[in-house]
């Protein structure tokens, strides 16, 4: 079975939430293993990318670049080494394979994708239909050329992610502009939703819209907006479909007084309109934190993410029964390994034993003989603990 990760949102209100406690675990079954780690190397973002399941084959995408200390700065790397990777795990996350993308097929240039001029292909407009997008071996990735008003583009695989067809031209549907993650819903051979992250109306960052093909790519149109225009951001949904006309997407928010958490938004008319539910995380710490939202085997939904702090950021599951209507108490994965901000970004996937495996880029930096550099990790944990 294939797995894909998605998210939406539209609202003209917030809601007040009561914050929780965190529950710090020390039974249950929680493990930190080591996606890729280099020393002189910089690794982050999976969430701007991609996660993938088959079973116990998980293919997931990132950024590599090469460690260079700013002050001051967040990010300690240099923008003109960044290339795009992938990692594949055959045993459910505990080991993986690096491969960087651009043997794989994904040869444009994008944002902390810095292919040079010579080696970068140009996008072009899909001129044929993509295969049916009901196969376990097709994906579809989306790359961005910067942060707010794009443009963005497109890859397809027909064989897992092994190879890449593309880059091809995203419209723009009308929008100021898109700045995509991947975050689409396969719902026929030629039929797939998404949520794209659009430019507001003065260019910068961002807005939530739902659009839709029904024709394997070749046209795309804006069925409707999940999220309002406010003084700061609404970017990088990660979504799921409930039932055959109902929705719930999850959302990086940030408010005009620096306020960082993840909204929620619900459609039950298949993405014609939007309602907001309650904040899932209604505070993401210094910087924020983008949702990795999964339905769970059970039934139940998990929703991962980072709390980010100078002071150690930490890593989150909150679950939900009731398919979005509530969550239940913030749960603390990992803490106390002198994490600074410069973290998080995760992307989640529900492997074949039932336990999760989250991805992520992760440091050590604050703690004493540590080295600096960030690395990608993967927690795996299993949700049957905390029914």
């Amino acid at each position: 079975m294939r797995y894909l990760v998605g998210i939406v949102t539209l609202t003209f209100f917030s809601l007040v939430v009561v914050i929780t406690p965190a529950l710090a675990q020390t039974d249950k079954f929680i493990e930190h293993n080591v996606v890729f780690q280099e020393d002189g190397q910089y690794a982050g973002w999976p969430a701007n990318h991609g996660i993938w399941g088959w079973g116990n084959e998980i293919l997931v995408g990132f950024v590599k670049a090469s460690y260079k200390q700013t002050q001051p700065g967040l990010h300690t790397y240099d923008p003109k080494s960044a290339e795009n990777q992938y990692a594949r795990s055959f045993d459910g996350g505990e080991t993986w394979e690096i491969k960087d993308a651009y043997s794989m097929g994904q040869t444009a240039w994008g944002h902390d994708n810095n292919i040079s001029t010579d080696r970068a292909d140009k996008p072009t407009v899909l001129q044929e239909s993509m295969p049916d997008f009901t196969s376990e071996d097709f994906l579809l990735t989306f790359l961005r050329h910067n942060n707010h008003d794009g443009p963005s583009h497109f890859y397809y695989s027909e064989d897992k992610g092994a190879h890449w067809e593309g880059p091809y031209v995203f419209p723009n549907m009308g929008t100021p502009g898109l700045a995509n993650r991947t975050d689409y819903h396969v719902e026929g051979k030629q039929i797939m939703s998404a949520f794209v992250t659009t430019a507001k109306s003065n260019s910068k960052e961002g807005r939530v819209a739902f659009v839709r093909t029904t024709d394997g790519g070749l046209n795309w149109d804006l069925v409707s907006w999940v999220t309002a225009e406010h003084g700061g951001f609404d970017i990088m949904p990660s979504s799921i479909k409930l039932s055959e006309n109902t929705w719930l997407t999850t959302i990086r928010t940030r408010y005009e007084n620096g306020q960082n958490l993840i909204s929620s938004y619900i459609s039950n008319n298949n993405g014609n309109s939007w309602k907001r539910l309650v904040d899932p995380a209604s505070d993401t710490g210094r910087g924020g934190s983008p949702p990795a939202l999964v339905k769970l085997k059970d039934g139940r939904l998990a929703l991962g993410y980072i709390h980010r702090s100078e002071f150690g950021s930490r890593v989150h599951v909150r679950f939900s029964a009731n398919n979005g209507e509530s969550w239940g108490d913030e749960i603390i994965l990992r803490s106390g390994d002198g994490a600074s901000r410069d973290v998080g970004y995760p992307r989640m996937i529900q492997r074949e034993d039932g336990k999760l495996v989250m991805v992520y880029y992760w440091n050590n930096a604050n703690q004493k003989g540590s080295k600096p550099y960030r690395y990608i990790a993967a927690t795996i944990f299993d949700p049957e603990d905390w029914k």
